[in-house]
């Protein structure tokens, strides 16, 4: 690697650049790791080394990186309209060839489509549905949002309040009031001696209506969970029986199950939408990153007839309906998005995952008998392995010992870009990579967790 400051373009970062969840002040010592081409599931720095990129970038670039037939569909969208916005009734083809595209592909039927610009984006509007439905139920107390520990629901002031990491909180003030968190299902790590799967999703829907009584349920407006849980868990799937007994508590208490599909939708967890692979059954999804392969920025909140008639009471009573974002909508992001559909239903990409998951899933199994690893999990494309001290236990390493991090230092080393929570790593490669690939991620994944393994003296 060359010294990042002996580069102008590196100085430049340094001089001009704040970059998202990034130490800061380390940041101007070490400057920016620079990508500067890719094609397929690898990247190129600019210093001319190769990476698989076994996180997709943020999850997102399932075609993996470089298209040119996106490329060709967002350059006649410029030159055909450029820009349009979806405001007071306006519209434009490509939007609605996309919402109309989605309502036919949705994983429970869905009436409406709102577009926006990102996942955080459209949690932060879904979350202002939940609030505009109940008042226009009369019911303005359901205000209360559970979401769950170690999730991740995105930046905005609200989502952050969604999101259940604390770290992410600490610094801003936050979580407002009205949020509430409930265990993150997290099996392996947290399952008493003896207990069954069943059991313990049980006793997780159990912890919940605890919560909600405790609050009392006509305060509550709506559970948030992705069905894998994604950013902060590290690709966790939910254990058998959770989400079915989840919802059944929801039902109870009349409490909106909202789905958080940015991460899980289309085809990631080997159906099109994670609520699919998991049992989930909305009232309202949110989705973003693969419906336009990361070549645009676009998000989608889908609401079913429920949420709608209640939009239809506020505008008779409010006149309008007061929400929206300038580039919602966008003619250019909307016919990325609606040729990446395509694309997916071209190659068809739920029975691709589907075969490559065995092979995914198996490769991965074998690291179970590596020292540092104490469990392989995963859906589709979708997975995470498990860094423990001691397998008996299942104990963690102290937190200043950085596990996930080290791996994920050493597996560039080896050409390999992850996915790193504090005892966990998530790889989610391109839905393009082949079955040769995945051997190749897997030994370089299993070379990083050799020189940690070396590194602590395992």
């Amino acid at each position: 690697m060359t010294n990042p400051l002996a580069n102008s373009i590196h100085a430049r970062d340094i001089a001009a650049v704040l970059h998202p969840y990034t130490h800061a002040r380390r940041h101007l010592e070490t400057g920016p790791h620079i990508m500067e081409r890719g094609r397929g599931i690898e990247v190129v720095d600019d210093a001319g080394n190769t990476f698989l990129e076994g996180a997709s970038a943020l999850w997102c670039a399932s075609l993996g990186f470089g298209n040119e037939r996106l490329a060709r569909v967002a350059y006649e969208a410029m030159r055909q309209i450029g820009y349009y916005h979806v405001f007071r009734g306006a519209s434009n083809e490509h939007a609605i060839n996309l919402c109309e595209h989605l309502l036919s592909i949705a994983p429970v039927p869905m009436s409406k489509v709102l577009l926006q610009c990102s996942g955080s984006e459209a949690n932060d509007s879904a979350l202002k549905l939940v609030w505009y439905h109940w008042n226009a139920q009369d019911r303005p107390e359901k205000r209360k949002i559970i979401s769950r520990r170690d999730s991740y629901h995105g930046s905005t002031v609200a989502t952050i309040c969604l999101t259940g990491i604390p770290s992410f909180h600490t610094g801003f003030g936050m979580p407002y009031s009205d949020f509430l968190y409930t265990s993150c299902p997290h099996y392996y790590r947290d399952h008493i001696e003896g207990e069954t799967e069943e059991q313990f999703s049980t006793r997780m829907a159990e912890e919940l209506e605890a919560l909600i009584l405790r609050e009392g349920p006509d305060t509550i407006g709506a559970f948030w969970a992705d069905p894998i849980q994604g950013g902060g868990a590290g690709a966790l799937p939910p254990p058998a029986g959770y989400f079915d007994k989840i919802q059944a508590v929801l039902r109870k208490y009349d409490i909106l199950m909202v789905a958080d599909e940015v991460i899980c939708g289309f085809g990631r967890t080997g159906q099109m939408w994670g609520s699919q692979t998991c049992g989930v059954e909305p009232d309202i999804v949110t989705c973003a990153k693969a419906l336009s392969a990361a070549m645009q920025p676009i998000s989608a909140v889908l609401m079913n007839e429920r949420i709608f008639q209640s939009i239809l009471v506020q505008s008779d009573r409010l006149g309008s309906f007061v929400h929206g974002f300038t580039y919602a909508g966008h003619p250019v992001a909307s016919a990325v998005a609606l040729e990446t559909l395509r694309i997916y239903e071209e190659m068809d990409l739920v029975r691709r995952v589907q075969a490559l998951e065995p092979v995914f899933l198996g490769a991965l199994a074998e690291l179970k008998s590596h020292p540092l690893v104490g469990d392989v999990s995963g859906r589709g494309l979708m997975a995470g392995v498990e860094l423990v001290r001691d397998k008996a236990t299942r104990s963690s390493f102290a937190p200043d010992v950085k596990p996930g991090e080290r791996v994920d230092a050493q597996a560039r080393r080896h050409g390999l870009i992850l996915r790193a929570t504090a005892n966990r790593v998530a790889i989610a490669p391109p839905l393009v990579i082949t079955e040769s690939e995945i051997h190749v991620l897997v030994a370089r994944l299993r070379a990083a967790l050799d020189d940690v393994a070396a590194d602590l003296g395992l």
